[in-house]
């Protein structure tokens, strides 16, 4: 596409182009809600199927299977057209969707994960780029900051409507609800978005996004390795490693070569490319990644029903939106941003500290307190790589930085998630005794834990208190790596254009 000649808008009428805008929020909101209903049901869940080992990886799965698939769902686009590219994601998430509402055990469901993730990957890079064709640049701007407001509100209600649903009618219900909503949305855009017939014809590196998405598995799975292979110098262990390496050689390899590559390397030349790599996949690890656990530690710690514990994420998301919008307008005004990618993972740190000193019978006021603490910390830097890179990479490389760091970030959670879930385990098998009135500690669901008697849920919130200090003390360490990095970022006075 030509970049001083900007194509006609996709639709005409403003009021069609409204109507497109309100299907594309539906399906981002169904595709980003996904991974945050799940949150506050998945104890749920982990307690009727057991396995919970495989707890971490109901989310990891998801988040793994749509960073696969991203970088290449924007370069179909460019070779098939948006409209049957969007279509084919949102079906594919929907029959994912009617997978995960009929799994019969835990491996079943991180299966159907998968393949939802396959479908959700599509419907997040389509919607961006279908915006670009029905909007003109200046209005895209007004749009997209709608598309940011959809992502906080699917944080927000998401983990209150996943522990409302799975109270009133069952966990299989937060899966279930996405097919009507799938089925409308498929329907809105096969009538009302025209097809635009591709103009230029890119080269898929095929190649390059596989490669990348074996090494990102291969880390996640290593983060899993002792609960999967018993230890990481096992065969398998050794076998993920020798992959994972190959995979990265070999993708080295493939993007010098590549036309169009997924990543290009002459990015990493730039040492403020590299760093909010890294910033990114600690932020995606922090941000995202421990949502499923918080879900987790406080159902069973303070003993809330799902649905109260929902309600607890709202400080969470109030806290995100605070920063966000804090950080946003104070980078536009001083046109500086290292201020906030120190903050957010000096706060991060801070609250994770704190949350680590929580006890059986400690203040909900004061869990709350602490999860807003922690949302303000990671909504500070939320935009920070991305303006960072965007204003860093060279113009023709613009797109492939901004894709880069959100990939990072989705990578980061994916990573993280397997991390706090081993470190979890390892808590859990160290507290080795009876609790009365609990058959199994893994078949525990909040029901079950609402009937126990006064001193056996004490028992539980202590078993779980213990296991569950490591993994905030982990995750602190990685927003320290976060921090680090952001204390050797070069202090940057944005141009004005960018800041404003």
């Amino acid at each position: 596409m030509d970049m001083h000649v900007a194509p006609a808008p996709l639709v005409e009428s403003k009021a069609l182009r409204l109507t497109l805008f309100l299907f594309l929020m539906s399906a981002m909101f169904m595709a980003t809600l996904d991974n945050q209903i799940v949150s506050t049901a998945l104890p749920t869940i982990v307690g009727e199927f057991g396995q919970m080992e495989r707890f971490g990886w109901v989310g990891s799965a998801y988040l793994l299977a749509t960073c696969a698939v991203m970088p290449l769902y924007g370069k179909l686009g460019d070779l098939f057209g948006r409209k049957y590219v969007m279509l084919s994601a949102i079906l594919i998430f929907t029959v994912g969707s009617i997978a995960c509402g009929f799994a019969v055990s835990m491996n079943t469901l991180i299966a159907a994960r998968v393949l939802q993730g396959l479908g959700g990957g599509g419907i997040m890079v389509s919607i961006f780029a279908i915006n670009a064709d029905l909007f003109e640049p200046r209005e895209r701007a007004r749009y997209q900051s709608y598309s940011s407001l959809v992502l906080m509100a699917s944080g927000a209600i998401g983990p209150v409507l996943g522990g409302a649903m799975s109270d009133l009618f069952g966990w299989r219900s937060i899966f279930l609800v996405n097919i009507p909503i799938g089925v409308l949305v498929i329907a809105g855009l096969m009538v009302f978005l025209p097809y635009r017939r591709p103009t230029r014809v890119p080269k898929i590196d095929y190649a390059g996004a596989l490669l990348l998405a074996g090494a990102i598995t291969s880390v996640v799975l290593l983060a899993d390795g002792s609960e999967l292979f018993g230890s990481l110098l096992s065969t398998g262990g050794l076998a993920v490693i020798a992959f994972g390496l190959l995979c990265a050689v070999a993708w080295v390899i493939v993007e010098r070569r590549a036309p169009e590559p997924v990543v290009p390397l002459p990015l990493f030349a730039n040492s403020t490319f590299s760093l909010f790599l890294i910033i990114s996949l600690a932020s995606g690890a922090i941000g995202i990644g421990l949502v499923n656990y918080f879900a987790l530690f406080l159902q069973t710690t303070t003993g809330l029903t799902p649905s109260l514990a929902g309600l607890m994420f709202v400080m969470l998301t109030g806290g995100i939106v605070c920063g966000s919008i804090s950080a946003g307008r104070m980078i536009s005004k001083t046109g500086r941003y290292k201020p906030f990618a120190i903050a957010s993972p000096g706060i991060a740190i801070l609250s994770l500290l704190l949350m680590s000193q929580v006890q059986p019978g400690t203040s909900i006021f004061l869990i709350g307190a602490i999860m807003g603490l922690h949302g303000i910390g990671i909504g500070l830097g939320q935009q920070v790589p991305v303006l960072g890179v965007q204003n860093s990479a060279p113009k023709r490389d613009v797109g492939a930085a901004t894709g880069s760091v959100t990939l990072a970030r989705m990578g980061g959670a994916s990573i993280g998630i397997s991390i706090y879930g081993a470190t979890n385990a390892a808590g859990l098998a160290r507290q080795d005794f009876a609790i009365p009135g609990l058959e199994s500690i893994e078949k525990m669901t909040p029901q079950i834990l609402a009937a126990l008697p006064e001193a056996s849920r004490q028992m539980v919130a202590d078993y779980y208190t213990q296991a569950f200090h490591p993994l905030f003390v982990t995750a602190a360490i990685i927003a320290l790596t976060g921090l680090v990095c952001a204390i050797c970022l070069k202090s940057v006075h944005l141009p004005q254009k960018v800041a404003a």
